[in-house]
C-alpha cells in the first residue's frame, strides 16, 4: 500500500514539512482547552496501491482535523473523515489544488489510474 500525509494549517495551502505523525507522536492529549493557545490545523492522508515510494493508482482520502499548542506539546486529533461530502467542505480551493497538483507531479500514470470518484474530491 502506497500511502502519504500532508498537514496544513487551517487555511494555508502549503502544507507544513512535518507529517502528522511526527507533530502529535510526542505529545499529550489535552484534557481541556484550558491555558491553551490551540492552532488549527487539517491532515489529509492519501492512500492507493503500489509500493511505499511509487503509487500505481491513487485510491482513498482521509482528513482530519486537529488542535495543537506547539509551547505545551499539547492537541487534539479529531477522528478521520472519509466520506466525500466531508472531504470536500474541510478542504479549501487552494489545498485541494496543492494536492492535485503533488500527486500528478508524483506520478501521472497513478493521477490517471485512479477512479473518478477519487478525482473528483480535488475538484475545484
Amino acid at each position: 500500500m502506497w500511502k502519504q500525509n500532508f498537514m496544513f494549517r487551517w487555511n494555508e495551502a502549503a502544507p507544513l514539512p512535518q507529517t502528522e505523525n511526527e507533530l502529535f507522536h510526542d505529545t499529550d492529549p489535552a484534557p481541556d482547552s484550558a491555558g491553551l493557545k490551540l492552532e488549527k490545523f487539517l491532515s489529509v492522508w492519501l492512500q492507493g496501491d503500489g509500493d511505499e515510494g511509487k503509487p500505481e493508482a491513487y485510491t482513498t482520502m482521509y482528513v482530519r482535523t486537529a488542535t495543537l499548542d506547539f509551547d505545551k506539546r499539547a492537541g487534539f486529533l479529531q477522528p478521520i473523515q472519509g466520506r466525500s461530502h466531508q472531504i470536500k467542505q474541510l478542504l479549501t480551493p487552494p489545498q485541494k489544488q496543492f494536492l492535485k497538483d503533488w500527486l500528478v507531479k508524483t506520478s501521472v500514470s497513478a493521477w490517471e489510474a485512479s477512479d473518478d470518484s477519487f478525482k473528483l474530491l480535488l475538484e475545484l
